[in-house]
């Protein structure tokens, strides 16, 4: 799934107010650090992570390698912490805005 401009636009919306539930530590993206954002966003849908280190670029690889593994979008990344979003398969509490098709 990859969500529209308007879609990640709400996401950053609703994620403004969260903290970040899910640390990623030293020894950087680990399967840990993956089952527990899987699990943060099975949830949740939307988290936002905790990244290390002051490079980044390294902070964004992190975040897609997160992103990837947990099978999430990451919505945006800010500073040090990463927006990721994956919806619930069965239960969704999250409902997205649909785009309008273009007047003309």
């Amino acid at each position: 799934m990859t969500p529209t401009a308007k879609q990640l636009m709400f996401l950053k919306t609703l994620a403004h107010d969260k903290k970040p539930i899910v640390l990623l530590g030293h020894k950087g993206v680990t399967d840990a650090v993956i089952k527990e954002t899987g699990a943060a966003l099975l949830a949740h849908e939307l988290v936002k992570v905790r990244l290390h280190g002051d490079d980044k670029g390294v902070i964004h690889q992190d975040a897609e390698a997160v992103a990837k593994g947990s099978g999430a979008v990451l919505v945006e990344v800010v500073g040090k912490v990463a927006i990721l979003y994956k919806r619930h398969p069965d239960d969704p509490k999250i409902v997205l805005p649909k785009d309008r098709p273009a007047k003309g």
